[in-house]
C-alpha cells in the first residue's frame, strides 16, 4: 500500500455545559478573566457514569455512520488517552466491546495532547506497512477526573470529549491523504506538563508551555506542511491543539496560514486534551467550512513537550 487517508469523521461531548459563571460560583475566578487568559467561554463535562470509553465509543460510532461502515469493517484500534482509570482492559478494547467487534488489534497510546496526532501516524504506518486495512483512530479524555476543582489555574481550562476518524489503506496508484509525521519531544521539559499524584491531579507550568509553543513550534509545524509538500498559505485549514485561544492564535498566524480556516473550539471546549484536535476537525467538516480534498495541517503539542503533525487531505 502507498499510503491511508481519512474517510470519515464523528465526534461526541457530554451534554452537561459549565459556563464561565458557573465556576465563578465555585472558585475565585469570572468570566472576564478566564477569556482573557484562554478564550473560553463554556466547556462540556461528563459525570461519574460516564467514563472515557463511552465518550470514545460515542464518537467512534458517528464516525463509522459517516463512512457507511460497520464495527465489523475494522482490524486496528488505536485510542489516545491520558485519563483512563484502569490498566486492563484498555479503552481501546473497551470501545470495540461497545461497538460489537470481532477481533481487532486494540491499543492504547498515552502521549497526553499530542495523542491523536501520534495515533493518526501509527495508523498510517500500520496501514501502509499491510498489518490492516481499516483503523478506528480516536482521541478521548476525560479531564474532569484529574483537575482540582478548587485550582483557578487550571480548572478553567479543561473539558471533556472525544473525536474520532476511519482510516483505510489506499491502493498503489493512488494519492494517500495523510502526510509524512514529524514528531518528537522535549524530555527534559517534562515537568512543565504533568497529570501525577494518587488520585492523579494534572498541573502545568503555564508560562512555559505558552513560551515553547509560540516561539519553538511554529518553524516545526511549517517543515510538517514542507514534508507533506504543501506551502502553509495553500492550507485550507489549521487544526492545532486546542489548549488556548492565546496559544492558537499566534501559532497559527506564525505558521503563515494566511488563507486557512483556523480551529477555535477551545472557545465552546475548553482543553480537552487528546479528543481536541479531532473534536475541532469533526466540526469543521460538518460546518460544511472545509471541503473534500482540503488540504489540511494537523498538529498536536503539550505533555512531554511532545508534539506531532501531517498534513491531512479532508474526507
Amino acid at each position: 500500500m502507498t499510503g491511508s487517508r481519512v474517510v470519515a469523521l464523528g465526534h461526541y461531548q457530554p451534554s452537561k455545559v459549565l459556563t464561565n459563571d458557573d465556576l465563578a460560583a465555585m472558585v475565585d475566578t469570572s468570566d472576564e478573566w478566564i477569556r482573557s487568559r484562554a478564550g473560553i467561554r463554556t466547556r462540556h463535562v461528563a459525570g461519574p457514569d460516564e467514563p472515557v470509553d463511552e465518550l470514545a465509543a460515542h464518537a467512534a460510532a458517528k464516525a463509522l455512520a459517516a463512512a457507511g461502515l460497520t464495527a465489523a469493517d475494522i482490524d486496528l484500534v488505536l485510542v489516545a488517552t491520558s485519563t483512563a482509570v484502569d490498566r486492563s482492559p484498555n479503552m481501546a478494547a473497551r470501545v470495540a466491546a461497545r461497538l460489537g467487534m470481532g477481533s481487532p488489534a486494540v491499543m492504547d497510546l498515552n502521549v497526553v495532547c499530542a495523542g491523536f496526532t501520534h495515533a493518526l501516524a501509527t495508523a498510517d504506518h500500520t496501514l501502509r506497512a499491510g498489518a490492516a486495512s481499516r483503523a478506528l483512530v480516536i482521541g478521548a479524555d476525560k479531564m474532569a477526573d484529574i483537575v482540582d476543582w478548587t485550582d483557578r489555574s487550571t480548572c478553567v481550562l479543561v473539558g471533556d470529549g472525544a473525536g474520532a476518524a476511519v482510516v483505510e489503506s489506499v491502493p498503489d496508484g493512488r494519492e494517500p491523504g495523510i502526510g509524512p509525521v514529524l514528531w518528537g519531544s522535549v524530555p527534559e521539559m517534562g515537568h512543565a506538563v504533568r497529570i501525577e499524584g494518587t488520585p492523579p491531579r494534572f498541573a502545568q507550568e503555564g508560562q512555559a508551555v505558552y513560551r515553547w509553543a509560540t516561539t519553538q513550534l511554529p518553524p516545526i509545524a511549517r517543515k510538517v506542511c514542507e514534508r507533506a509538500g504543501v506551502a502553509p498559505e495553500d492550507l485550507a485549514a489549521v487544526v492545532l491543539h486546542q489548549a488556548n485561544l492565546r496559544i492558537i492564535e499566534p501559532l497559527a498566524q506564525k505558521i503563515g496560514a494566511v488563507n486557512a480556516v483556523v480551529a477555535r473550539d477551545v472557545v465552546d471546549s475548553g482543553n480537552t486534551s487528546a479528543g481536541s484536535i479531532p473534536m475541532a476537525l469533526s466540526k469543521l467538516v460538518e460546518r460544511g467550512d472545509i471541503g473534500s480534498g482540503d488540504p489540511v495541517l494537523l498538529f498536536g503539542f503539550g505533555g512531554n513537550l511532545s508534539y506531532a503533525g501531517q498534513v491531512i487531505r479532508c474526507p
